[in-house]
């Protein structure tokens, strides 16, 4: 009953949706509901649309794509009104709210009401709903057409530092696709520097690992099993307090300069070793884990 608003952002949307038709229930209960739908999901442009006219019919605020631009951020925000103060309740992931996907594909969502996250997630929703660029820059969030890929590359330039002045320095990356040349580059300025670089990408991977004098001590992996392997997680040992992201972004040209995307940090410590914990199995996999090689042979790792 307190809960007042909620917004949510939508890229691909399953002709039957469970989420949707709680939004419409939301609205019928008084709620001020606003959904961003993005048209230009492909593969799912017409049930994207005709949701869309539903939900209109229902009064809920409907608000569509951003010319020029695709928005494959995934959140959702609740604001909730007591005597005292508002709150707010954010969900952000690094897969869709698609029920038929969430039953094939894997991927990290965290839900959290740390203002930290918050308060910078509530621009990104006021900047899709009124065209206006934010004046306050983002902090703990990572967003794609503003800051993202630059501070990926100031994290990765981080560990370059640190393991130049002798320190512990290590990169693990896991996403579906790595072809950013810059990010690629940049990868191996750092191998060279002597960074720990572990990569776990299930397709599209441009980067080189193993060439002798470039990346010789890069390792990559490509897990392809029951499920679809679908999130993007980011370490950055950053001197021992470790820097864990997640995001809805691949590194590709199209994520890093063409979309509003979201790359959000993991803060709670059991969060981020339940993180750690999981890609310490996939790395050490040795029943679905190939093995990226240059000479294209990506055997099974065992």
């Amino acid at each position: 009953p307190k809960v007042t608003h909620i917004q949510i952002l939508q890229y691909r949307v399953a002709k039957k949706s469970k989420i949707m038709e709680a939004l419409i229930d939301a609205v019928e209960n008084g709620k001020d509901v606003t959904v961003f739908i993005e048209v230009k999901a492909r593969f799912d442009e017409v049930a994207n649309l005709a949701w869309g006219e539903k939900l209109e019919a229902a009064g809920v605020n409907v608000l569509y794509s951003m010319p020029g631009v695709k928005v494959h951020s995934k959140m959702a925000i609740v604001k909730k009104v007591t005597a005292k103060k508002e709150s707010y309740y954010m969900y952000l992931s690094t897969g869709n709210f698609h029920e038929k996907t969430a039953n094939l594909y894997s991927d990290f969502g965290l839900f959290t009401k740390d203002e930290r996250i918050t308060r910078e997630a509530r621009r990104i929703f006021n900047y899709i709903t009124s065209k206006k660029r934010p004046k306050e820059s983002f902090k703990q969030l990572g967003v794609g057409t503003f800051n993202l890929k630059q501070k990926l590359i100031a994290c990765v330039h981080n560990e370059i530092k640190n393991a130049k002045a002798g320190k512990k320095a290590k990169i693990i990356l896991k996403m579906n696709s790595l072809q950013d040349q810059e990010m690629i580059n940049l990868l191996y300025e750092a191998d060279q520097a002597g960074v720990d670089i572990k990569l776990i990408i299930r397709g599209i991977c441009c980067l080189v690992p193993g060439v002798k004098g470039i990346s010789e001590n890069i390792k990559a992996f490509s897990i392809v099993d029951r499920y679809l392997e679908h999130a993007r997680v980011f370490v950055f040992y950053n001197d021992g307090d470790e820097l864990i992201y997640l995001s809805s972004a691949d590194w590709m040209v199209r994520n890093l300069h063409h979309r509003i995307e979201t790359m959000f940090p993991v803060l709670d410590p059991k969060l981020k070793k339940f993180v750690k914990d999981i890609l310490k199995i996939q790395l050490n996999d040795n029943t679905k884990s190939r093995l990226l090689q240059y000479k294209h042979i990506n055997k099974y790792h065992t």
